[in-house]
């Protein structure tokens, strides 16, 4: 295969996933989000490698553009973006519990989790999203392959239903991005 095919090949694969996201699924993200910003809940992101750096990259996308002007905006963090307090947690307690500990401190009922994991097995993540029932808080969920262990967990599960990585991770930040766009060009309904 030479460049030109690959990249091809490429376009075809994410372009026929883009046109798989399900709108339903992706329709309760939004109201779940929405929800938290009228009801001013915290929001918390969370996900492993790729996925911590895509927490991370909405965490500032969308805390900055989703309102304009001097209005207030989401109350979101990353539990993905303290390596002090991740690389204490994992020493201390246990790497499975880096998330589910931050939130033990931070998550009040009525709050939102926002788990990303492209295998959607990942323990840690796994712990973080069965605490997030515990304490009643709304999950919303991006997954890869079949979704793995915490799609059937998630108020709203967007599942990327690809094989690869790289890809998977490239839909879940279109995702992200495409929630921050609704809420940009839809200022009303924040009102």
């Amino acid at each position: 295969m030479d460049a030109k095919q690959m990249m091809a090949t490429y376009e075809n694969e994410l372009m026929e996933a883009i046109k798989a996201i399900d709108p339903e699924q992706f329709g309760k993200a939004l109201a779940i989000l929405l929800q938290a910003y009228k009801e001013d809940r915290q929001v918390f992101v969370f996900g492993n490698g790729g996925s911590a750096g895509t927490a991370n990259h909405f965490v500032c996308d969308f805390g900055k553009n989703a309102v304009e002007g001097n209005r207030r905006r989401f109350r979101i963090l990353s539990l993905s973006d303290n390596v002090e307090k991740i690389t204490a947690l994992g020493n201390d307690i246990a790497y499975e519990e880096i998330f589910r500990q931050q939130m033990i401190n931070l998550m009040r009922s009525g709050d939102v989790a926002i788990a990303i994991s492209a295998s959607g097995n990942s323990p840690n993540v796994v712990r973080a999203c069965e605490y997030a029932h515990e304490m009643g808080v709304k999950l919303i969920v991006l997954a890869g392959f079949s979704g793995g262990k915490i799609a059937p967990m998630g108020d709203a599960a967007l599942v990327a239903n690809m094989q690869s990585y790289e890809r998977i991770e490239d839909i879940h930040l279109i995702i992200l991005h495409m929630i921050v766009c609704f809420f940009k060009e839809n200022q009303a309904l924040l009102a």
